[in-house]
Formats: structure tokens, sequence, C-alpha cells
């Protein structure tokens, strides 16, 4: 894109992917502590499907306490979208850096995550240096990359709230999407036996991830099977307590990374009454842990599954795939596909 404009994927209302369209906007420049990154990779995650359609999202359907939808729907815009721009993940290279910035340099290989502030549906991005971007796995592809950051960052920190430790038997229900997938192999590198819980489309998926048993629950419901769990992980809050207490081990816990008020008291409840535990916990962001994730990807620790690639201008697209609710793996947009170095 000439002068200082650049191409990038826009929203100025509410509504199906229709309304995502191909726009050119002010390319971004760097503050003196800021980086200007160049995206080659943003993968569509549960965030972007959630701030496109937030008008639609009732606090019912919310997917954390209600007191928290107001302030959530105030941030992202009443009547409009504030972030017009989605994508909270990416990977590229550096284009400049402010002349404050010591951490990075031009030409250095990046992954990030962009949270709430989103922007990454664009041709460029800025962001702080000591932000929540770190130098992208040597042993991964720009798009393998994007996919590790939002799902990584979440599992990690939760999981570090329940300290799992080698030998216990853990649940995880959800096993295939961005934290679930991230989990399952956190888990097993914290020395667990995992089982994940999918739907049939995703057995292979989970089982490609290093799952040591998978369960349809479309075919069978894992809290009726006998098995008892030292931790049940419930990513999207389908389960419950009540449903899963008889498969926890005596000081088994059960973590929530979506919650409701319910869910709330019921932690409050079991830290008072009994020895199995109900935690909800929020997960905390911190650069060191992109650091920290990299050194697992390129041990071979950790890895992403692409299931399709769509480029920028069919981001439309690529959400109406993602709504499907039929991907095996990551939906990543690219940028400059054939010209990356």
């Amino acid at each position: 894109m000439k002068g200082n404009k650049m191409k990038a994927i826009v929203a100025t209302k509410y509504g199906p992917p229709d309304v995502l369209q191909l726009k050119e906007v002010e390319k971004p420049s760097p503050k003196d502590n800021e980086v200007l990154i160049r995206v080659y990779a943003t993968p569509v995650n549960y965030g972007d499907i959630t701030a496109r359609n937030f008008s639609n999202i009732s606090p019912g359907e919310f997917n954390m306490p209600m007191p928290l939808w107001l302030p959530a729907r105030i941030a992202f815009g009443l009547r409009k979208p504030k972030k017009s721009i989605l994508g909270s993940e990416l990977a590229g290279k550096i284009e400049a850096i402010g002349k404050g910035v010591r951490k990075f340099r031009k030409g250095d290989q990046v992954f990030a995550y962009c949270g709430m502030n989103m922007g990454a549906n664009a041709e460029y991005l800025c962001m702080p240096e000591d932000g929540m971007v770190a130098i992208k796995p040597a042993n991964m592809t720009y798009e393998e990359a994007s996919a590790v950051p939002y799902g990584g960052i979440m599992a990690l920190s939760l999981l570090r709230k329940v300290n799992i430790k080698r030998g216990q038997k853990v649940l995880i229900n959800g096993a295939s999407g961005g934290i679930g997938s991230l989990a399952l192999q956190l888990a097993k590198n914290y020395g667990a036996e995992v089982t994940g819980v999918c739907s049939s489309p995703r057995l292979e998926l989970t089982r490609s991830l290093g799952a040591d048993k998978v369960f349809d629950y479309t075919m069978e419901d894992f809290t009726k099977n006998g098995e008892r769990y030292d931790l049940i992980f419930d990513i999207l809050g389908s389960s419950s307590f009540s449903r899963c207490k008889g498969s926890l081990t005596p000081n088994g816990r059960y973590l929530l990374a979506s919650f409701k008020m319910r869910q709330i008291f019921q932690m409050l409840w079991t830290s008072i009454i009994g020895s199995k535990k109900v935690i909800c916990a929020l997960a905390s962001e911190k650069p060191e842990d992109l650091d920290f994730l990299k050194e697992l990807v390129e041990a071979g620790k950790i890895k992403t599954v692409i299931d399709r690639c769509y480029p920028l201008e069919q981001t439309a697209e690529a959400h109406r795939y993602v709504e499907k609710g039929l991907k095996k793996g990551h939906v990543v947009i690219t940028l400059d596909y054939n010209n990356k170095t």
C-alpha cells in the first residue's frame, strides 16, 4: 500500500460477517516505546465472533458473570463498535521501532496478543515493546505461530492456579478449541495423564495433540464412565459442578475458564465446605509467558493445527466458516502471503 495508507478489515456496525469490509485506513506510526509490526497472519477466534456481533449477545448469553456484561458492552461500543478492526493475536515482522525501543530490532519475526485492543486484521499494527509481544518460535510458520498467544496465555495462566503434578489425571472438556488444545499439551508437559472431550469430527485432532484418551461428548457422557480425575478443566462451562462432582477425586478441582455468578458462589461455598473445589479464575497476561510458550514450541512440546487459511479480503468468509462450528484446528487470515521472508 503506497503512502500512509494500509488495507484493513473494518466493521462500522455490529452484525453478521457481511459487516466486515475491506478498506483503506491510515497506517499507524510507532510512538517512542512502540514497534510497528507488519502482520502476516491473524486467527479468527471466539473473541472476534463475539466482538463483531456484540449487539445480539444478551447478558444471559455472555460467557462471563452478568455484572461484567455492561462494562464489556460499553468498552466495545453501545451502538456501534469502538473496535472497528478486529483480530486479537498475530504473527509478523517488525518494520519499524520507536526511538526508545531496546528489546526489538527492525526485521525481528514476532508473535503477539493485543487482547481487547484488537486491531490485527490489518496490514500493520503498533504495540508497546513491553506489551504482549515476543520473538516468534523459529520452528513455526507465521500461520502456526499466530494461533499460539491467546490459547497459550489463557491455558498457562489458568493451569498454574491448580498446580498440576506429574501422574495426576486431568480431563479437558473442550480439548480441541483455542484454549483447550493448548491446555491439553501444557498438562501433558506437566506430566499429567490427559483425557480430552470433544465432538466426533475433532477426535483425531485431539489425539494428535497428545491426549491419552478421548471422549466424543455426542456419544458418551464422561461423568458416567466411572473414571475419577484430579482436575476437570471445563473451557466453555458446558458441564456443571453438580454433574462433575462424582468424577472428581476426593481433593479434585473443577476449573472454569468461562463462568457465571452461580459458579462464583459455588467457588466461595466449596472454599469453606468439602474437599472438592470449584475454581473460577481470570487469566493474567505476562509478556514472559509468550517467551515461555516459544521455548515449549521450539522444544517440540506444543504445536498448533491449522484447518484453513483465508486471504485478508475473505475475512467475512472465514467468520462464516468458524460460525458453522465445524473447524478442525485454527482458521487463519493471511496477509501478503507470497512475499514473506
